[in-house]
């Protein structure tokens, strides 16, 4: 029977059960059946000569855990076995089950001291997981790049197309505020319709500057009087003597 479990189970614990009551014997046994671990106690003796019958070298580094109270834990899960027994002695304030040995996969963990590094074991599934999420990683890399990217750019997008209405509606109160100030800048209209007058009154007060025209009418008697003058101004003329008879 024992052999047929060592060449079933790849991973089994010898441990001591020693100074368990009956109660704690029957409460271990049922958290190994809700992890689905497999619990047996037998004698030394009868363990050492199953393990031999399969692989007297294979199996050396477990004969010596073989002494007092043995149980074993047979379990598909390398680290099942680890757990409940970690969890049973924590819940009941007690050191026992105490671990004499582990065969794991091939390997032997001898000592007491080895529950808490069997706890942390990767089982296949977890170590599987693991490589593929390894595998997966670079292409989540580049696609959560390739997406934040997208979408940086979109928000960036999104962002810029409403900033020129804002900015108009926001120009539009200047508009607003410059057409309300437009009657403050209208005083220079002002000024031109009061400068307005002011041309009016040249205007009135051309006659004034008139003047000189009637000082051009008068000019022309000027010339006249001038043209008139001319014939006194011919008496220079040497008067005719009784000299031109004798020159005929």
């Amino acid at each position: 029977m024992l052999k047929g479990k060592f060449s079933q189970y790849n991973n089994f614990y010898v441990t001591d059960t020693e100074s368990l009551t009956v109660e704690q014997v029957t409460n271990l046994r049922r958290h190994c059946f809700d992890k689905q671990v497999e619990i047996k106690v037998a004698k030394n003796t009868l363990i050492k000569k199953a393990l031999e019958s399969l692989d007297a070298e294979k199996y050396a580094g477990v004969y010596d855990s073989l002494h007092k109270v043995t149980a074993l834990l047979f379990s598909e899960n390398p680290k099942d076995p680890a757990v409940i027994i970690a969890g049973f002695r924590k819940a009941n304030n007690n050191e026992r089950p105490v671990l004499k040995a582990a065969f794991i996969n091939g390997d032997v963990f001898v000592g007491d001291n080895q529950l808490k590094a069997l706890t942390m074991i990767k089982t296949k599934n977890e170590l599987i997981g693991e490589v593929i999420g390894l595998l997966q990683s670079p292409i989540q890399r580049v696609i959560g790049a390739l997406q934040n990217r997208e979408n940086a750019t979109n928000a960036a997008t999104e962002e810029a197309a409403p900033a020129p209405a804002v900015s108009v509606e926001a120009a539009a109160p200047a508009v607003e505020a410059t057409t309300e100030a437009a009657p403050v800048a209208a005083a220079p209209a002002a000024s031109a319709e009061a400068a307005a007058p002011a041309v009016e009154a040249t205007t009135e007060a051309a006659p004034v500057a008139a003047a000189p025209a009637a000082s051009a009418e008068a000019a022309p008697p000027a010339v006249e009087a001038t043209t008139e003058a001319v014939p006194v101004a011919a008496a220079p003329v040497p008067p005719t003597t009784g000299e031109t008879p004798a020159a005929e």
